[in-house]
């Protein structure tokens, strides 16, 4: 009755006009027909594999026909207690139970009224309590690199079949062939320099990105899954166990915060809220962080911070649906887990709210005491910064919150550095970012710098010089916190804006002019710098004072900073023993003529100091004690570190 209906119809058209639209609804039927009558497909799984020994966990899974579906595992004592599924049949949200379950292949079925698909799934044992992260802390260096620009060590990932975005080293935004395998070949130069932790960019698969120049790793299509450029999850463990054998730790770089704009959820959601709106219409995020730290700011205004797309491209999680929330705690254990990692560097960590950001940390701590992390809150006013750090609550126009973040990075230190090591600004600035460690929980923690990959290298700043850069890892390697480096500094790269500020390691590519991995590659300068800065890491690792010791500034003017660092008033407990009482007087003189500076002493934590040879200093300058004054006589651009017994 219904074809024939259509058939008459259809008579008033032309015979071949018939003829198409008889094929056009014959295809719409046999699809839908087919469509109502197939068994269900999986595509994926996220994560593709689990652990036992962990609370309820949520499987995301991605396929066809999932629609009326029940799922079901068979081969284990895991099991699913509860499932939602999209109204497209695309996906399907399985709460899954393993806590009891025993290390093996299990089966995940998903059946419907016309057949049922099987996939098998794997549960792997927790890492044992002696493989857990270890954290880092102010005791360590890290090292940052961006995989892609630091070595190629495996040549076979350079050119992948079927990849849009073949590596091509002329183009300064493509991948160039930088890969995890380069990096453990090169762990001993890092060992040399005196770091003791690793920070990669992200390792996520950015390979399906639409503008084929996801090289930073910041534009995920797979949170799942290493970059191909980059090697694999087996070459990322050989990579951790290479540095945890020589006593270094790996921290990797995660973005809750988005993905990229050609991950597969954009066109395909797993949920219609998974996204602050979608790439056809979404807000577009701006830098007014006081939204958030100004309890007064209203709604309208935070949304743009919280909800905004990350330079109009870059999707927003809505980290307030709890299966987005819960989505990417597991995805920060899986990694953890998987690799054996040791602590997480957190991107665009403002951008996102406290409330998950507490929930988030508190569930990563619960796993595991010791794992560390630290945050990016770009933004040169200490106010700022601290109010995202965690240890304190803070009450802002979304609410009162303590992140739990182990501690942000310091960037008000970053902009002071740069400022006055420069002449832009006295020396006081530095001074004036140590006055306000007192909004920090524990100021001990922060992490300082010089550069990293979203700035200009520090000598391409205007003013700076190899003199400038010198007094910078100075102060890197004698102020309180943890000093990070960026790969390169140490040899004395410049380069301007991104991409300048990204150009690939000198000797990690074929076809480069010197290798300055080895010290015969190195040209005079280089050497040089990377002398100076394994000489202050040694220092640093040899004094407990400089590595958790109280700090307390002598003296600061226009172009000098005196301080010392003293183990009796480490702000925290069991960094020193009893026995273990160290000071360290450190004198920076920024000029271009030498000078001399008497500092008081009395009522000091340097009062009663007797200044013993000088650990580092140039030739010319001095430091002696006497009638309770430090006198100190320095040459041009110098820094002097000395024991003070």
């Amino acid at each position: 009755m219904y074809r024939h209906t259509h058939r008459t119809n259809l008579q008033v058209f032309t015979r071949p006009m018939c003829a198409v639209m008889l094929f056009l609804a014959y295809c719409f039927f046999t699809f839908a027909s087919y469509a109502q009558s197939a068994k269900p497909v999986i595509t994926k799984i996220d994560p593709p594999n689990w652990f036992t020994r962990v609370p309820d966990s949520l499987l995301l899974v991605h396929g066809e026909h999932l629609e009326n579906t029940t799922f079901t595992l068979h081969n284990t004592r895991a099991r699913i207690t509860e499932q939602t599924i999209s109204p497209n049949g695309h996906w399907a949200f399985l709460t899954f139970v393993s806590a009891k379950a025993q290390p093996g292949t299990l089966e995940v079925v998903a059946t419907n009224v016309h057949g049922s698909t099987t996939v098998p799934y794997g549960l792997s044992a927790r890492r044992s309590v002696a493989d857990q992260p270890k954290g880092f802390s102010s005791a360590d260096v890290m090292y940052l690199i961006m995989p892609d620009r630091f070595a190629d060590g495996d040549k076979t990932n350079d050119k992948l079949a079927n990849f849009r975005d073949p590596d091509d080293r002329s183009l300064s935004r493509a991948y160039h062939g930088g890969d995890l395998r380069g990096i453990q070949e090169h762990l001993d130069y890092l060992h040399q320099l005196g770091v003791t932790t690793l920070w990669t960019t992200p390792l996520y698969d950015n390979s399906a990105a639409q503008s084929g120049q996801s090289y930073h790793g910041y534009s995920a299509t797979d949170m799942y899954a290493v970059d191909p450029h980059f090697g694999s999850m087996e070459d990322y463990r050989a990579l951790v166990a290479a540095a945890h054998a020589r006593g270094m730790k790996v921290v990797l770089d995660t973005v809750p915060n988005h993905v990229g704009p050609a991950h597969p959820w954009v066109e395909d959601s797993p949920t219609p809220d998974w996204f602050h709106g979608t790439a056809a219409s979404h807000i577009k995020v701006d830098d007014d962080f006081a939204s958030v730290t100004d309890p007064t700011a209203t709604a309208a205004r935070r949304n743009i911070l919280l909800n905004g797309w990350f330079a109009d491209i870059l999707p927003d999680l809505n980290q307030d649906n709890p299966l987005v929330a819960q989505y990417l705690i597991q995805n920060a254990i899986w990694w953890i887990e998987s690799a054996g990692l040791d602590g997480l560097r957190i991107d665009t960590f403002p951008y996102v709210p406290r409330r998950f950001w507490h929930d988030y940390n508190e569930q990563l701590h619960a796993f595991y005491p010791h794992l560390s992390d630290v945050g990016e809150i770009f933004n040169k006013d200490t106010h700022v910064v601290s109010f995202f750090a965690g240890g304190r609550a803070h009450t802002g126009s979304d609410g009162t919150y303590d992140t739990l973040l182990d501690t942000p990075f310091d960037y008000p230190m970053y902009f002071a550095l740069r400022a006055a090591l420069t002449h832009q600004e006295p020396m006081t600035a530095i001074s004036d970012v140590l006055k306000s460690d007192g909004l920090y929980a524990h100021p001990e923690r922060l992490v300082t710098f010089i550069g990293n990959h979203d700035t200009k290298r520090f000598l391409s700043e205007p003013g700076a010089n190899p003199a400038a850069l010198r007094l910078a890892f100075g102060l890197l390697a004698t102020l309180r916190g943890m000093p990070q480096l960026y790969y390169g500094d140490e040899l004395d790269m410049k380069g301007g804006d991104d991409p300048d500020n990204r150009k690939d390691f000198l000797g990690g590519f074929a076809g480069s002019d010197s290798n300055a991995f080895t010290a015969a590659g190195r040209s005079p300068e280089q050497a040089m710098m990377f002398d100076w800065v394994s000489q202050l890491m040694s220092i640093r690792h040899e004094h407990t004072a400089l590595t958790c010791g109280g700090e307390q500034v002598l003296s600061s003017n226009e172009d000098w900073l005196v301080f010392v660092r003293d183990s009796s008033h480490a702000p925290v407990t069991g960094c020193t023993t009893a026995t273990d009482h160290q000071r360290v007087l450190v004198a920076v003189h920024r000029s271009s003529k030498p000078d001399t500076l008497t500092v008081g002493l009395d009522q000091t934590w340097a009062s009663g100091c007797r200044i013993g040879k000088a650990n580092i200093a140039a030739s010319t300058s001095s430091a002696e004690v006497a009638d309770k004054q430090l006198k100190l006589q320095m040459g041009s651009d110098d820094v002097l570190i000395a024991t003070c017994r």
